[in-house]
């Protein structure tokens, strides 16, 4: 089976041995985000919207490289270092997708890369 590795400068080069996504099959598997900028290679400053904005910026571009959009996400995966930020969580995504939703898991760990509050993967469907 075929592998095309994603690549955009719109989000943030890997910082270990992973491709930001990859298509295979037709469906698009994009790596866990984290709230850094793609310029700066530095977490974004603020408070856990503009983290979660952040990562939700640079999902969205991946996917966009892809020939996609967030319409064709079909499971999001968020991992959260404090599940309090949940319903943020759930008011910052209601602004990036609209219904139908795709399938989404929240999970509550107990560290992120780079002391990252939260981070997200998910897996595209065109």
């Amino acid at each position: 089976m075929s592998k095309e590795i994603i690549f955009t400068e719109h989000a943030p080069a890997a910082i270990g041995t992973y491709s930001q996504a990859v298509r295979s099959a037709g469906t698009i598997w994009v790596s866990g985000q984290i709230p850094l900028d793609p310029l700066t290679k530095e977490l974004v400053p603020g408070d856990m919207e503009a983290q979660t904005r952040r990562v939700f910026d640079n999902v969205q571009a991946i996917v966009t490289a892809a020939g996609a959009s967030l319409d064709d996400v079909v499971k999001v995966t968020i991992y959260l270092v404090d599940l309090q930020h949940f319903a943020l969580v759930n008011r910052v995504m209601a602004s990036y997708f609209r219904e139908p939703y795709p399938a989404r898991a929240a999970v509550g760990v107990a560290s992120l890369p780079r002391g990252a509050a939260i981070e997200m993967d998910c897996i595209v469907q065109p």
